[in-house]
């Protein structure tokens, strides 16, 4: 039956697709910040007019502090990384300045010299503490207190570095640029409207989409063979080059620097900053560091005590009642008037030669003495499997039995305590999971395992990201997808909801969409575990003439966990019964529901040893 829906279905899709109409008006991201940028500009063209020395000189300050802000912004409200390490990067940047022009001299050499060992320090720093705070296996509890080491470290560096820092005087009197106020304000604005902008375009692009998914579902991102720590390390970085070169321009302007600009306080202080602001919208954490440092600059000399007191109140305030910040809050009459983001146009992607991910045997999966212990507790024990492309193994026993554990083995190296896996030909070894999916793998959760906050195409596109490297500065304009991924997205009407954000659709949408996620990487194994979980029986035989057509038409090899039999009955080529962590029998379906082993295992009326039902299997099998 799944065959013969699945030919009638696909006898309208063979021809090329057609392309969905694009609705919104949508422009590239270039051009839309150019009305934000031609309005900084202006108000920064208007500044020196206006305002007073005093206060050109708070805004100027305020916007280096706020440069660095938006760096916090793109780590903690994007990434999900919360960070309060960025104030030691600024204050490596500023020292580099104070050192340099104190012990050096002023000049153009001695410049040059102080912005290289700006940016070369606070990479370095950057590169050693992404390194230690998102190496595999660290929580990201353990990165933010990696964060807050830091300028605690840096701090205490900064005091014993006797005259060469100043120690706790810091470094004062020393030459610097010869500018006027209004050029510092031009210069240090224009820098804050460049980084802003820049950083705009970016997290609006498809390449800024995968920091959300990364802050939204980490896990799944491995499992579509995206390298978070690598991502990770590397915009913290960037991040980091970008505080530095701040910190270097502070340092340049003020003439002083103190070890306070490295200190934990500082950076706490932008963490306040980009909350109240708005975390999550660059312009908000732009609009709380400068309002935040203008009124504190007036209030704190008459309320020296009671402006933290109202500070830390204010903070408290909006991260309970208003906690996407202040901005969102102001700019939500404002919708309206926002330009409708472009809904793609699917298109369908040739599949790809799979020459590289291929056994020369035709082998996809291979496993030998796989084992997985818990202390005393043996969750697996000796697994012996195998599957060939075209294949769609059903793998099913009662509860408790190991099948989950057992996709985990083959899915990511470190999950296995013995026995060796290799996929379409390749070892796994104990490499990681987004590594494993490089060997042609694709995997789908029990729980519909995507991201919440992305659109339906965004979630796509970002699925794809192994295949197709996303652009940094715009968003496409068409989805290309591979035939069976189009499938699952015209099967279950996904395509008519590519706008829709994910968390709101339906459960039954939400695992068709993990599906189409899995496939667009083009794998050449699918581990399925319970794909039909809470589906009506319409979804059901929808995703099951998909399933027929991976297997029989694309030649994948596909392995199935799930308890619904007759769903089994209708597609799998092969059934894999586990017991106790153990293969106790295989064959066709028919053999193995007639078995009078598994009535037994089913039934639970008996309760045989593990080797026992081992020895059974075998001679059943």
């Amino acid at each position: 039956m799944a065959k013969g829906n699945l030919s009638q279905r696909r006898a309208g899709h063979d021809a090329m697709p057609r392309p969905l109409r694009p609705v919104g008006l949508g422009m590239p991201l270039v051009r839309r910040a150019l009305p934000l940028a031609a309005v900084a500009l202006v108000l920064l063209a208007a500044g020196p007019l206006v305002f007073g020395t005093y206060l050109l000189n708070v805004l100027i300050q305020a916007f280096f502090f706020s440069i660095v802000a938006v760096t916090v912004d793109i780590l903690w409200g994007y990434t999900g990384y919360l960070t309060f390490g960025q104030s030691a990067f600024f204050g490596i940047g500023a020292y580099a300045a104070g050192v340099v022009f104190t012990h050096g001299g002023f000049s153009p050499g001695f410049v040059l010299l102080a912005l290289l060992v700006a940016v070369a320090a606070s990479a370095t720093v950057a590169a050693l503490l992404g390194w230690l705070s998102f190496y595999r296996g660290a929580s990201p509890f353990f990165a933010t207190v990696m964060s807050l080491v830091l300028p605690i470290v840096l701090s205490q560096l900064v005091l014993s570095g006797g005259q060469w820092t100043g120690s706790s005087s810091g470094l004062t009197g020393y030459q610097t640029f010869d500018l006027s106020l209004q050029a510092w304000y031009w210069i240090a604005g224009a820098g804050l409207a460049i980084v802003a902008t820049v950083g705009w375009v970016f997290v609006r692009s498809d390449g800024g989409r995968v920091l959300m998914a990364i802050r939204d579902n980490e896990s799944r991102c491995s499992y579509l063979g995206i390298d978070t720590s690598r991502v990770k390390i590397v915009l913290l970085i960037v991040t980091a080059v970008v505080a530095g070169m701040a910190g270097f321009g502070y340092g340049s302007f003020s003439g002083v620097v103190a070890p306070e600009l490295t200190g934990f306080v500082l950076g706490t202080q932008l963490i306040i900053w980009v909350a109240l602001g708005g975390r999550g919208t660059l312009w908000g954490p732009v609009a709380g560091a400068l309002l935040i440092n203008v009124v504190t600059s007036y209030l704190s000399g008459s309320l020296p005590f009671a402006w933290q007191l109202i500070l830390g109140a204010a903070f408290v305030t909006v991260i309970v009642l208003l906690p996407q910040g202040l901005v969102p809050l102001l700019m939500r009459p404002l919708r309206g008037f926002a330009t409708t983001r472009r809904v793609p146009t699917l298109v369908e992607r040739p599949v790809r030669d799979d020459a590289g991910t291929r056994d020369e045997s035709g082998m996809a999966l291979r496993m030998q003495g796989v084992a997985r212990h818990f202390g005393s507790l043996k969750v697996l024990q000796g697994i012996d499997l195998s599957a060939q492309a075209g294949e769609l193994v059903g793998l099913i026993g009662p509860n408790g039995a190991g099948k989950t554990t057992l996709m985990r083995c083959m899915s990511d190296g470190a999950e296995r305590s013995a026995g060796e896996v290799a996929l379409c030909g390749h070892d796994i070894r104990r490499l990681p999971a987004d590594r494993c999916v490089r060997f042609g793998l694709g995997r789908k959760f029990q729980n519909a395992n995507i991201f919440d906050t992305l659109t339906v195409a965004e979630c796509l596109r970002i699925a794809g990201t192994l295949l197709e490297r996303p652009s940094l500065l715009r968003v496409s304009d068409s989805l290309a997808l591979p035939p069976y991924a189009l499938d699952v997205v015209r099967a279950t009407g996904l395509d008519q909801k590519l706008a829709a954000v994910a968390k709101d659709l339906s459960h039954g949408e939400q695992q068709a969409l993990e599906l189409a996620m899995v496939l667009a990487l083009e794998p050449r194994i699918v581990l399925l575990d319970e794909p039909t979980a809470g589906l009506t029986k319409t979804e059901r035989t929808q995703i099951g003439n998909v399933l027929a057509a991976l297997a029989h038409r694309y030649r994948l090899c596909c392995l199935l966990v799930e308890h619904d039999l007759d769903f089994v009955a209708e597609i799998a080529t092969r059934i894999v019964v586990l017991h106790q962590g153990r293969i106790v029998m295989e064959g066709s379906f028919d053999e193995v529901v007639h078995s009078e082993l598994v009535r037994t295992i089913y039934a639970g009326t008996a309760q045989p040893q593990a080797d026992g039902i081992a020895a059974a299997g075998g001679e059943a099998a």
